[in-house]
């Protein structure tokens, strides 16, 4: 929006310069001058020579006669009254004459050295062009102001009629509504906006479906095993075996549970995205930390894990968010690693490269694109740990989503399987 801002201000105070410089330089040439007014100034010259050889005090009453012969207003004035700023009564002197204008009409001032420092003054009318000048010049101002306005202001419109036209389609329903950012537009940040938003919505409405598709999905086994078992205690009279039947119907509402858990925990983690706390760290002990988090699954897996993070690096982020991201990929390496795990953090073009590699069986690669949605797992993948639920790359995608970086999976070239790769922009500086 400053953009708009800027382009108003400054289109205001063009049109306004711009109209004021051509409008006064109209008026400076159609202004009346002297010589629009030569019979006039050669007559009052006339006047002024014949008063001129009057003896002083008999000046005033010459010039009336002059005035009533002639039908013409001329007055005989004294140079002290001569209310005038120094600069124009010099140029007065200097020229002999001087014209004058004021709202009922023209005067015409006149004088000779003979006369000096007192002087003529005659009344013109002004030409019936002159009365509506101002009128006329008013209007030309505001007109051009207005025209001006509207040339800048025809495209923003014609832009916010593309947002409110994008905006209605998207409330009917069309989720596929967005805009075409123009670059020349003004609104660039609030079109842009409005295409974030829309994919943020359409986002969080598929993953609200998907968790629902998924969610009635998974639940069904459970319960049809709850069923099963709730009516095999009904008809079983051996007690010993209803408590056996009961033990297996507990350990399928602990399935439940934690699986209407970890859904409700993702469906509200997109809540906790204003929240973010970003802080500066040394990558290393950083990452050492959490790879000394998660090794207990990595003793209880028999895998050796080992890392290279380059030690002047830090790192700018929500430090408790990125450490889930860095855990669950270091917990996934877990589960499908067959000796060892290693991670690497780097630099390279202005983000900070977190890799995660293992010697497990690796990803399809028609899967790599899909590893990252909620609820997809693998079937060929052979899980160590209970039954996951697919969310564990899914939170690591929206937490890199956050930071506005970028993860990827790949096959690793050193030990064999999967490479998880995070990408967080380098909003810190080296060490020194």
């Amino acid at each position: 929006m400053k953009k708009l801002y800027l382009y108003l201000l400054t289109s205001a105070i063009i049109s306004i310069v711009v109209l004021s410089l051509l409008i006064d330089a109209f008026s400076q040439q159609t202004a009346p001058t002297v010589d629009s007014f030569s019979w006039e100034s050669t007559l009052t010259n006339g006047f002024a020579q014949q008063v001129a050889r009057q003896p002083i005090d008999q000046r005033a009453d010459f010039t009336q006669r002059l005035s009533r012969d002639f039908n013409i207003t001329l007055t005989y004035r004294k140079g002290d009254t001569l209310a005038l700023p120094l600069e124009l009564k010099t140029k007065m002197i200097t020229e002999g004459q001087l014209l004058l204008e004021e709202e009922q009409g023209l005067n015409l001032l006149k004088t000779n050295d003979a006369l000096l420092p007192d002087y003529l003054e005659l009344k013109v009318e002004k030409p019936a062009r002159e009365q509506n000048s101002d009128i006329a010049l008013t209007f030309i101002f505001y007109a051009g102001i207005c025209a001006f306005m509207w040339f800048i202001l025809a495209p923003l419109a014609k832009r916010l009629s593309v947002l409110t036209e994008a905006a209605k389609r998207f409330a009917s329903g069309d989720m596929s509504a967005r805009i075409e950012v123009n670059h020349f537009t003004y609104i660039k940040d609030v079109e842009l906006t409005f295409n974030s938003m829309a994919n943020q919505i359409d986002k969080l409405l598929a993953e609200n479906k998907l968790m629902a598709s998924s969610l009635s999905h998974d639940i069904r086994t459970p319960v049809a095993c709850l069923r099963f078992g709730l009516d095999a205690a009904m008809e079983e009279p051996d007690m010993q075996q209803v408590k056996s039947i009961l033990s297996r119907m507990e350990s399928d509402l602990d399935q439940m549970e934690n699986m209407l858990s970890s859904y409700l925990s993702f469906a509200t983690l997109e809540q906790k995205a204003h929240l973010l706390n970003f802080e500066s760290t040394h990558v290393t002990p950083y990452i050492v930390a959490l790879i000394e988090q998660v090794q207990p699954k990595i003793s209880k897996a028999e895998l050796i894990s080992s890392y290279e993070v380059d030690p002047e690096l830090f790192l700018t982020a929500d430090l408790h968010w990125m450490a889930r991201a860095v855990t669950n990929l270091l917990s996934n390496a877990c589960k499908f690693a067959s000796h060892n795990i290693f991670v690497k953090v780097h630099e390279l073009d202005q983000y900070i490269v977190i890799d995660v590699e293992d010697d497990g069986p690796g990803i399809a690669p028609n899967n790599w694109h899909k590893v990252f949605s909620p609820f997809f797992q693998e079937q060929n993948h052979r899980n160590r740990d209970e039954k996951g639920y697919g969310l564990g790359l899914a939170i690591v995608a929206k937490v890199v989503d956050w930071h506005h970086g970028k993860v990827s999976v790949s096959q690793s070239d050193t030990l064999g399987g999967a490479k998880f790769t995070l990408s967080i922009p380098c909003k810190a500086t080296r060490a020194l």
